[in-house]
């Protein structure tokens, strides 16, 4: 997901990027080598936005799933070392009550 989210941070600012520095402007303009019209610049614009604002969502979500992920199983791996250490010494201390 945090892939995910970054690829578009970057589509997105790739876009908003070409718009400004590459584009000429006018009623036909061109944008990367393709003519577009101002409302079709408008919706390339829209689209860069929103591509954004999801990129960025996705990798929010992403990193605290992640985040959160790695602390569940850090937490199991310590209950699973406190397990494996009650064991040992359960099997330590139980041939020698048997004996008694």
């Amino acid at each position: 997901m945090v892939i995910l989210g970054l690829g578009l941070l970057i589509l997105g600012g790739i876009a908003i990027i070409s718009a400004v520095f590459v584009s000429e402007p006018g009623s036909d303009g061109e944008l990367l080598g393709f003519d577009v019209t101002t409302l079709e610049s408008f919706f390339v614009g829209v689209a860069a936005g929103a591509a954004i604002l999801w990129g960025f969502s996705i990798l929010k979500w992403g990193t605290r799933r992640s985040l959160a992920h790695r602390k569940e199983r850090k937490e199991l791996t310590k209950l699973n070392e406190k397990l494996e250490r009650a064991e040992a010494e359960r099997r330590d201390d139980g041939p020698e009550r048997d004996t008694v």
